[in-house]
């Protein structure tokens, strides 16, 4: 494991002659130097990866079992050196019983022999007719290659001081009560399932789904493989699945129907799934007295090899397709959903909400659009108004007039120049001063505007900020930082540029779809300054406070993953390789931390909205911060760092 908790583990697929034991066990030792050259921890092979699993019955015959035996010993003299744990699968005989047994190896010893507890007997498997359950007796050790080692399937195994692994095999995961469950409440951050699963039309999406879902449910690390290649093909064709998932999320896995050995890795993140397990408090409730025992297994650290983990830099959003499609679809109507509720509750037919032609106010127009028309209501009840100052271009302000105009809503069009001038003179305020007086006295007057039309009309007055200001502190305090009801107040400025980017694609009216299109080109900017052009800003919001999308970056893996300062770097650094460098990084990871913690009593106060992802920063729910909370631990981190 590296410094930042992670844990290189790794699936292998080999070829198999079914029978020959000292052929596959040869296969095991090259893919398991191979794991160990990539610096991975652990080393998963399928079931009965040691004979086939497919002999039939051949498990019935003597010879098949101590070639079994001598193969397992020749497989640990040759890989004694090795810092990893290996686990295959072979079967084991004990008495009157055969036993299909994952063997954990490591350091030359066999650390532990964990039996299969649900053993099939129908349609293609007819594992009955030759083995016999884990679950049927009481041996708690066996005698293997000369050794006494534990034996049961209440093993668990400590690998170092890194993380705790459970097993099952195969069949165990299919059942409703499987056992990686109650290793997971037992305290296994890494669960493996050594698999000899045949393909069948339609299977392998359910497979996909089930390692997913087990993973998640018991916020682990799930390594499943599947035999491959070698296999008899006389009734069954086995496809060679190797797959690492992590609470849910997929890391690795092999290509199916490949006629090559396959070695897959991943490095797994045993601190996220810790501080998953802590913030679902219902995890623990599931703990009783401990059932297991627990081996110790001792392995390297895993600071060899490359990393090997995908780490995307939109960490809310999929990376594209259909599944994005759906996801910005799903999002929308979370926002639309929240604020139908919001109206019916209140008897509002209106809504008002600022249009200046930007991304947020154009993701808030269209839910506010979406949740009129699912209610039924005229869209002539939303207000839309557009407000231009000093620093309003004549892109943005064509862009929100034609918008509402194309959409159908009312459009009403209040300048704000003459208004702030009076107040500068009330003030005494000399205009030419471009503090953030000059610039917060314009959102509050915006503001004013808004809640007053909204008393005139009996509506409410629509939140447009977004998760990433409100993460920053780039509101104005009583200025458009308050509204009845933010829309917006969960959806980072990255997602709201790739729903605002699916909405113009989606769109039936190509006008409407070539307005969204340009106001996601748009460059971010509060326009609170006087422009140099026409139609351009003088004021590019990441020009001051740095690149939302490493903001958003920041801000999920702070809030969501608990993650350190030096931890977020490394991962930044792995996100945005080729285009950010480490000075780059440092220098806005430090913008983030210092505007985070400086700006809580701006969250603190914040308007009801709608939850949509992972992330939410309502003081209600999601994020309890102090207002006073010190900065100074993560700044002296990140510093110390940068020089790593």
């Amino acid at each position: 494991m590296n410094r930042f908790g992670y844990l290189k583990v790794a699936a292998a697929v080999p070829h198999v002659r079914v029978a020959d034991c000292r052929w596959n066990a040869g296969r095991a030792v090259e893919l398991i130097g191979r794991a160990a050259e990539r610096g991975a921890a652990l080393v998963v092979f399928p079931e009965l990866s040691l004979t086939g699993y497919t002999c039939g019955d051949l498990f019935l015959q003597s010879g098949l079992l101590r070639a079994a035996e001598e193969s397992l010993a020749d497989l640990l003299r040759r890989t004694a050196d090795l810092p990893l744990a290996a686990i295959v699968g072979m079967p084991v005989p004990l008495g009157p019983a055969l036993y299909n047994c994952a063997v954990v190896i490591g350091g030359g010893t066999i650390r532990g022999v964990v039996p299969k507890t649900f053993i099939p007997n129908y349609s293609e498997f007819y594992e009955a007719r030759h083995f016999s359950s884990g679950a049927d007796t009481e041996l708690t050790a066996c005698r293997l290659c000369g050794q006494e080692v534990p034996f049961g399937r209440d093993l668990l195994f400590r690998l170092g001081d890194y993380a705790t692994m459970g097993i099952e095999i195969c069949e165990d995961m299919w059942v409703p009560l499987s056992p990686s469950l109650a290793q997971a409440v037992d305290g296994a951050e890494v669960l493996v399932n050594l698999s000899a699963s045949p393909e069948s039309a339609g299977k392998h999406d359910y497979l996909r789904a089930l390692v997913r879902q087990q993973s998640e449910r018991a916020k682990a690390a799930y390594i499943y493989c599947s035999a491959g290649f070698g296999e008899s093909s006389t009734d069954l064709s086995f496809a060679g699945n190797g797959i690492i998932v992590e609470n849910g999320a997929m890391l690795r896995e092999t290509e199916r129907f490949c006629t090559e050995e396959q070695l897959v890795a991943a490095d797994v993140d045993i601190e996220l799934l810790v501080t998953a397990r802590r913030r679902t408090s219902t995890f623990a409730q599931h703990r009783q007295e401990a059932a297991h025992r627990v081996i110790a297994v001792p392995v390297g650290a895993s600071s060899s090899g490359a990393f090997e983990r995908p780490i995307p830099r939109n960490p809310y959003m999929p990376a594209g397709g259909e599944e994005l499609a759906v996801r910005c679809r799903e999002v929308l109507d979370i926002q639309s959903w929240g604020l139908m509720q919001r109206l019916d509750h209140t008897g509002c037919r209106h809504a008002v909400l600022g249009i200046s032609g930007g991304l947020d106010s154009t993701l808030a127009l269209l839910v506010v659009v979406r949740a009129f028309d699912k209610l039924g209501y005229d869209r002539r009840g939303i207000v839309g108004i557009t407000m231009p100052g000093f620093g309003t271009s004549d892109r943005t302000y064509a862009n929100a007039v034609e918008l509402m105009h194309e959409l159908g809503v009312t459009l009403r069009e209040i300048p704000i120049r003459k208004a702030c001038e009076q107040h500068f003179a009330d003030i005494g305020l000399d205009p030419s001063d471009r503090s953030a007086t000059y610039e917060n006295a314009q959102a509050r007057e915006r503001t004013q505007i808004l809640m007053d039309v909204a008393n005139q009309v009996g509506g409410l007055v629509i939140g447009t900020g977004d998760l990433s200001e409100l993460a920053l502190g780039w509101a104005t305090y009583n200025g458009d930082q308050m509204s009845m009801y933010g829309v917006n107040a969960s959806v980072p400025k990255t997602m709201a540029r790739q729903i605002v980017g699916w909405a113009a694609d989606d769109a039936a009216n190509p006008r409407v779809a070539a307005i969204l299109r340009d106001v996601v080109a748009t460059p971010v900017s509060p326009e609170l300054l006087p422009s140099d052009g026409a139609d351009a800003s003088a004021q590019e919001t990441e020009r001051v406070v740095g690149p939302y999308e490493l903001h958003d970056f920041f801000l999920y893996h702070f809030v969501w993953s608990g993650f350190s300062a030096a931890k977020i770097l490394f991962l930044a650094e792995q996100a945005f390789r080729g285009k950010y460098d480490r000075p780059t990084l440092t220098r806005w990871l430090k913008v983030f931390i210092r505007r985070f913690f400086a700006q809580q009593f701006k969250r603190s106060a914040m308007p009801d909205g709608p939850k949509v992802g992972a992330v939410s920063l309502s003081p209600r729910g999601d994020w309890r911060m102090p207002s006073d909370a010190a900065a100074e631990e993560w700044l002296r981190e990140t510093d110390e760092s940068q020089n790593d």
